[in-house]
């Protein structure tokens, strides 16, 4: 969302709708805000380098909190957890895992583009 309007919307799953969209919409996404079901370590860097200046998720692990309060990005969410799983639920997400380490929002970003979930 973006002065009342919204930018985009996808019913799929995962980081790579955040992808998408910053495909989609490139600089349009600066100051906007976004809401997701979930939003680990890989989408709050995603967010970072969309512009991305408000967030909510559902469900959002430590990290991402950890990464919007250092950068002073207004953040909510309806639950906190540790870490995010993947889907099988037996180890941590694959994005997630993809960016461990990395701070950089650009090189998160092509390391993302990589990942197969």
């Amino acid at each position: 969302m973006k002065n009342a309007r919204l930018l985009f919307k996808s019913k799929s799953h995962g980081v790579t709708d955040i992808i998408a969209m910053i495909d989609e919409l490139g600089e349009f996404t600066r100051s906007a805000s976004l809401a997701d079901s979930v939003v680990g370590r890989a989408a709050a860097l995603l967010c970072l380098h969309s512009g991305i200046t408000s967030v909510y998720g559902s469900r959002m692990s430590e990290g991402a909190v950890s990464i919007f309060k250092a950068r002073g990005i207004h953040h909510e969410f309806g639950q906190l957890v540790p870490r995010i799983l993947n889907r099988k639920m037996d180890d941590i997400c694959p994005f997630d895992k993809a960016v461990s380490g990395i701070e950089e929002p650009v090189v998160a970003l092509e390391r993302l583009r990589s990942v197969k979930p």
